[in-house]
């Protein structure tokens, strides 16, 4: 029976990032502060550019298994640039993206995620909620959750949750625009 259970339900993981509170925001829409409670993932995923030590502190209690890279407003210094997790089949790579010039750029960020030796790499930076793939790998980037990411120009607040299965990733997009929407993508394990 667990084996039929592991194989319905895989672990869930949030991908959240570029919140910029309270420099750029006051907070998440309460609409997904409602969705994002403790206990329900496994894995939280963090781009960067949290902005306080409060909401850090939050992000920690949603799982005991979070993983935080420095975002390039990140002041603190223990979080490191870079980080890798390995999850059953898939090995993910966690980049803020600031790095990565010119930003979001597909072929650069692939050139990194093969450097790293990752199926998946999650990174922010953009703003802008993104699932591509390229060649048999793929790049996540979960937007900015509060829908501020240059000071500049505001994106459509949004996150992701991952769905780990041994064969494939589901990944639910989650985007506040006046109300909450869900798109699904699935991203097959390919060697």
């Amino acid at each position: 029976m667990a084996e039929e259970y592991d194989e319905e339900f895989g672990e869930l993981g949030l991908v959240i990032g570029d919140f910029n509170i309270p420099s750029r925001a006051s907070d998440l829409p309460p609409q997904f502060k409602e969705l994002l409670v403790p206990n329900k993932v496994q894995y939280v995923f963090c781009t960067g550019n949290v902005g306080n030590r409060e909401t850090t502190d939050w992000l920690k209690t949603l799982s005991g298994n979070t993983h935080i890279v420095k975002g390039d407003f990140d002041e603190t210094k223990e979080i490191p640039e870079t980080k890798i997790i390995q999850i059953g089949s898939w090995k993910l790579a966690l980049l803020h993206g600031h790095q990565i010039v010119p930003a979001g750029d597909d072929e650069t960020l692939y050139t990194f995620l093969r450097e790293m030796e990752a199926d998946v790499l999650v990174t922010g930076h953009t703003g802008i909620a993104k699932v591509s793939a390229v060649e048999k790998k793929y790049i996540i980037n979960p937007g900015s959750v509060t829908g501020s990411f240059n000071g500049t120009q505001s994106s459509i607040p949004s996150f992701l949750i991952l769905e780990f299965k041994k064969e494939k990733i589901q990944v639910f997009i989650y985007t506040f625009d006046g109300e909450v929407k869900i798109d699904k993508q699935e991203l097959p394990f390919q060697k």
